[in-house]
């Protein structure tokens, strides 16, 4: 983290100088740049990233009364975590959370009346993130979100107990066209009805959308006719895994899925119950959480079950929904005008919470979404970009609609007794675990080339960073300080695109360096993407942010003979900024060339806002570069 750039203050650094349009507690305005509908996972991650531009007016409305008190999701996938470093606040939700360092599997002991371990493995394979998957309350993950919004410069906070009761968009209007109609709901008193006008409006309102059906848009999908319930409780028993993820897959009484809460004491149980006749839905069973731990209590014998308290506790039936497209703009219309309203999370696809994706692909669609409606309304990106949302999170929850339901339809299956029989091998579903355990971390999403992934031509020159795919982090160390860092933690949720320059062998002080010669073009040439595309009077990487790693030791360079690019002036001051340069680990295990499979003759490497790895290109590829660039950004130079 870095601060004191425009002067020294005291005080968090986590919290920004106010704006001079800060209006907290102020009503709602007449017009805001972007109106957020619901404050779930999505919501809160979109108003958390705009809250850092103090030039964009975004308000958030939720229809409840106040904050998320008890949540129902708690399964972070390491890539989440990732994103929540972008956030700042990976730390203190590692602090907090369950780690699912192993998960266990069980299935029918010999005797064909109780269960017995049948394997235990790493939830995630070593070196897929620096990361782990973690378990933690949804509450407190809105908590860190609505902090940063509080902190941000212009003080977000939500407007709580209110709700959307209309929403259209004006044809004709040119600058604010949607039209939202919200209704204050008092303590006793008569609502009070408002009219706010948008920009962009984005409905995280859940499955029951309102935003959604305004746009006449629909979850299509089927349920699976299965019921399963699930509890949080504090409870007493001598099954042996009860602080380890563990699925366990009974002779005769079902399958269970464990999942261990923060603290040391909680845990979670998904209780497979009863199937459901064709057109039977869960209300009709009257289940009550007796049910469930009488249930829980059957599948675990010969183990003991007995619970203390329920903090909490549903039930669900199992069902895949999604819509065609996530935002206002009929396929047919897409090239003529560009989308003013969308949807994130539950309000364009649901799921079943076992594979533990719903807050966490919610959250990635927000997160795609919010660098876009930065770039586009801070005018550093043409409104065409904004048609990218839709195409790119479609797909992916595509991806997850099947893979949820093939994972659900394995839980749920009856275990095969014999060879070639019907039904499930406990053995089958371990395998299954594992195969698909890159999708269960979220660090398998790929996005296909479009306007904003290139094309694969020059992937040879860094292997281990697919062009389409999250940008994956390695260890270095920082030049100026010495100091041990992870590559990938300079990529904040800041809007700016990141440009990893990796060098090739020469010195980068010698005029044979290749990198040294990119740098000097880059400063230098006004067709460059620096000078095109950073605001005239903006520090240097306002809006491409430049980071270098040499592959020399950090002891053997000189730091003042490096490309002054890398040592930019910046801010009122005009001070050095020495956080730009890298070197490898000293542990050869650990050398982020080798690790990321980057060729001897180094390369570019372009990385989204939201740390996707945008492109690929050699050290002199200063005009492929800027051909990339150029359908969607806007000179500002």
């Amino acid at each position: 983290m870095q601060f004191h750039l425009n002067g020294f203050r005291t005080g968090s650094p986590d919290v920004a100088e106010p704006s001079s349009t800060t209006d907290s507690g102020a009503s709602m305005p007449a017009k805001v740049d972007v109106l957020i509908v619901g404050c779930g996972p999505a919501g809160l991650t979109l108003a958390a990233q705009l809250s850092a531009f103090p030039d964009i007016v975004t308000r958030i409305v939720e229809q409840k009364p106040g904050p998320l008190e008890l949540g129902q999701a708690d399964g972070v996938a390491c890539r989440t975590v990732e994103m929540f470093q972008a956030f700042g606040f990976a730390e203190r939700a590692l602090r907090e959370a369950y780690w699912v360092n192993e998960t266990a599997f069980w299935k029918p002991d010999a005797s064909g009346r109780g269960i017995a371990r049948s394997g235990r493995i790493d939830d995630t394979e070593p070196g897929l993130s620096e990361f782990p998957h973690i378990i933690l309350n949804q509450a407190r993950v809105h908590d860190f979100y609505l902090e940063r919004m509080r902190n941000g410069p212009n003080r977000l906070v939500p407007d709580y107990a209110t709700r959307v009761t209309g929403l259209s968009v004006d044809p004709d209007a040119v600058d604010h066209p949607v039209v939202v109609t919200l209704e204050r709901l008092g303590d006793g008193r008569p609502n009070r009805v408002e009219t706010v006008r948008a920009r962009y409006v984005v409905g995280c309102d859940g499955a029951r959308s309102t935003v959604r059906k305004a746009l006449g848009l629909e979850l299509r999908g089927d349920s699976a006719n299965r019921a399963w319930g699930v509890m949080d409780v504090l409870a007493v028993t001598n099954f042996p895994d009860i602080r380890l993820k563990a699925l366990v897959q009974s002779p005769r009484e079902g399958s269970l899925v464990l999942i261990p809460r923060e603290g040391g004491y909680l845990a979670r149980f998904y209780v497979e119950m009863d199937e459901l006749a064709a057109d039977e839905r869960v209300a009709h069973r009257s289940i009550t959480v007796d049910h469930l731990i009488a249930a829980a209590q059957r599948i675990l014998r010969p183990y003991t079950l007995d619970v203390k308290e329920v903090a909490w506790w549903s039930v669900y039936e199992i069902g895949q929904r999604l819509c065609d497209r996530f935002d206002d703009v009929p396929e047919a219309e897409a090239q003529s005008r560009p989308p003013r309203v969308f949807i994130a999370g539950d309000a364009c696809h649901t799921h079943s919470p076992k594979a533990g994706q719903g807050m966490n692909v919610s959250m990635q669609d927000a997160f795609n979404l919010g660098w876009k409606l930065a770039a586009v309304l801070r005018g550093r990106a043409a409104p065409s970009l904004l048609r990218t949302y839709s195409a790119e999170r479609q797909a992916i929850a595509g991806e997850l609609i099947a893979f949820d339901r093939e994972w659900a339809s394995m839980l749920s299956a009856p275990l095969r007794t014999d060879a070639g029989g019907e039904g499930v091998d406990p053995a089958e579903v371990q395998a299954y675990f594992v195969r698909h355990g890159r999708y269960t971390a979220g660090t398998a999403t790929r996005y296909a080339p479009s306007m904003l992934t290139a094309a694969s031509e020059w992937q040879h020159l860094a292997a281990g960073l697919p062009v389409g795919m999250r940008f994956h982090s390695a260890p270095v160390v920082r030049l100026a300080d010495a100091r041990p860092v992870e590559l990938g933690h300079v990529g904040t949720a800041d809007g700016r695109w990141r440009l990893y320059l990796f060098a090739d062998d020469a010195d980068p002080a010698s005029p044979g360096s290749r990198l040294r010669a990119l740098c000097e073009r880059l400063a230098g040439d006004p067709a460059s993407p620096l000078r095109r595309y950073t605001p005239a009077g903006a520090d240097i990487d306002a809006t491409i942010d430049v980071r270098a790693v040499f592959r020399q030791p950090h002891r053997t360079l000189d730091i003042g003979a490096m490309p002054s690019l890398l040592l930019p002036a910046k801010g009122r001051l005009g001070l050095r900024d020495y956080e730009k340069m890298f070197c490898p680990s000293a542990d050869p295990a650990r050398n982020v060339f080798a690790m990321r499979g980057i060729d001897p003759q180094g390369c570019m490497v372009l990385v989204r806002p939201d740390q996707y790895v945008a492109a690929i290109f050699p050290l002199d590829a200063d005009a492929p570069l800027a051909a990339f660039l150029s359908p969607f950004m806007v000179a500002t130079g």
